[in-house]
């Protein structure tokens, strides 16, 4: 399915080319169909400028539509020599069928005059195409020029997405709260469990590792952010014992999708900053498959004193895919749960500049 065809805006440089482009070309007809008399008259040359150029200034604006029709029927790149091959031909039967509208109404009224010839028909003709093939071409260019400004403009807002991304998955794991923790616990194991101890030591080095080796990243496999999140919330485990629970049920077809890095993460963290975790009341977290994406689940149970990080968060979140793949994500919440849907892409080149 093509896109819905669009109303095109004129600015202010559209109406410069059009008159720029439509009253040479009208003057130029108006002289192969009138020869030195069309400059003779004041009147006729005002009048039969007027009537022309009005003529012609539809015919540009109907170009237009035609050529916002054929863009969006054929959006792709790759679609490119298709769309002008199309394009320059429905041009071309158009401008046959304009030239000789306007000969023959002027040759019907016998407007100053004028009497119908062929060569007028084939000197009007070749006139319009010339301008045709000119302003396709041009046209072209500077749609891919706009096209070129916008992508740099959205890789840039994507990379400071990332950034902010980045700053706010470290903001729990790098600051030294969160890793006196992390040593506390890893220190209480070392005299508890030797062999627990070394397992939390290595799911450790896992999460640094990952949040080092994915700073430059802009989308990852579900399976690899799985994995992720299961060391991490190995850590987590390790401090809250019961009062923690984590649940993942995502089929293997789903883990070769992918979602920007550290999303997972960012949405647990939050899960645990806006809820209460208790052995008497464990906080409950589902990571499941769902049609077209995948749904992050929390039971809710507010704190007294939360931190409301819910709106940055997800709007960090959503900035990143109305990027990569123009939609957004999900969020319903109840009584009892939050849900919260991520789109996944299944192709990452498609998505990637």
């Amino acid at each position: 399915m093509g896109r819905p065809l669009q109303i095109p805006k004129f600015h202010t440089k559209d109406f410069t080319v059009l008159v720029g482009t439509m009253l040479p070309m009208t003057i130029l007809v108006n002289y192969f169909m009138y020869r030195d008399a069309y400059f003779s008259s004041t009147s006729q040359f005002i009048i039969t400028t007027i009537i022309s150029f009005l003529f012609f200034g539809g015919g540009f604006l109907t170009y237009g539509f035609v050529a916002i029709a054929l863009r969006n029927r054929f959006p792709e790149d790759r679609q490119l020599f298709k769309r002008l091959a199309i394009c320059l031909s429905i041009f071309f039967l158009m401008s046959a069928v304009y030239i000789s509208l306007l000969l023959l109404a002027y040759d019907y009224f016998k407007f100053y005059g004028y009497e119908y010839l062929e060569n007028d028909f084939i000197n009007g003709y070749i006139t319009l195409i010339t301008l045709n093939v000119f302003l396709t071409f041009l046209n072209e260019g500077i749609y891919r020029f706009d096209k070129f400004r916008v992508t740099i403009k959205e890789t840039e807002q994507l990379k400071k997405e990332y950034m902010h991304s980045q700053l706010l998955g470290l903001k729990s794991q790098m600051n030294p709260h969160f890793l006196f923790n992390s040593l506390n616990s890893l220190s209480s194991l070392i005299q508890e469990n030797a062999d627990k101890a070394e397992e939390f030591l290595d799911h450790m080095s896992k999460v640094y590792r990952y949040l080092l080796r994915n700073n430059e990243e802009k989308l990852v496999t579900i399976e690899t952010e799985i994995n992720f999140i299961k060391s991490y919330y190995f850590l987590l485990k390790a401090r809250h014992e019961d009062g923690l629970e984590l649940h993942i049920d995502v089929s293997p077809e789903s883990k070769e999708q992918w979602i920007p890095p550290l999303t997972l993460q960012m949405i647990v963290e939050n899960a645990m900053n806006q809820n209460a975790v208790s052995r008497s009341n464990p906080l409950k977290i589902w990571i499941r498959n769902k049609k077209h994406g995948l749904e992050i689940i929390n039971s809710v149970q507010p704190k007294i004193n939360n931190i409301n990080s819910n709106a940055e968060i997800e709007e960090n979140i959503n900035n990143k895919y109305r990027l990569l793949c123009g939609c957004e994500i999900e969020i319903e919440e109840t009584e009892n749960q939050r849900s919260i849907v991520l789109p996944v892409i299944a192709n990452k080149e498609l998505h990637l500049v």
